[in-house]
C-alpha cells in the first residue's frame, strides 16, 4: 500500500529538448504586484547598451516564497561542497529600468 501511495504522489514532469538547452542569463529583476512575483532573466554584455529579457516567470507569493527556500538550500549544499560563493560587483543599471511592478 505505500508504494501504491508513493506512485500517486509522483509527478511525470517532461522536459522538451529546446527547454533542456537552458538559457542564458546575468541579470535578474524582481517586481511584484499584490497577487504575483514577476521575474525578468536578462542577459547583458559588455559595451552594448542594450540588453534583453530572455526569459520572464511569473510566480504566486507562495511559490515565490517555495523558491527563495530552495535556493537557500540549494546554495548552503554548493557552498558545503565548493565553499563560498564569491559576490563580484554588481553591474549599474539605471534605477528606472525594467516595469514598475504592477500586474
Amino acid at each position: 500500500m505505500n508504494d501504491n501511495n508513493q506512485q500517486q504522489n509522483q509527478i511525470n514532469i517532461e522536459l522538451d529538448e529546446k527547454i533542456a538547452e537552458g538559457i542564458y542569463s546575468n541579470l535578474a529583476i524582481i517586481n511584484h504586484s499584490n497577487t504575483e512575483f514577476v521575474v525578468d532573466f536578462v542577459t547583458m554584455m559588455p559595451g552594448v547598451p542594450k540588453a534583453k529579457v530572455k526569459s520572464r516567470i511569473v510566480l504566486t507569493p507562495q511559490h515565490a516564497k517555495r523558491l527563495l527556500k530552495a535556493l537557500g538550500e540549494n546554495i548552503h549544499r554548493f557552498e558545503a561542497v565548493h565553499g563560498e560563493i564569491k559576490e563580484g560587483d554588481a553591474p549599474q543599471i539605471p534605477l528606472n529600468f525594467g516595469p514598475t511592478g504592477q500586474a
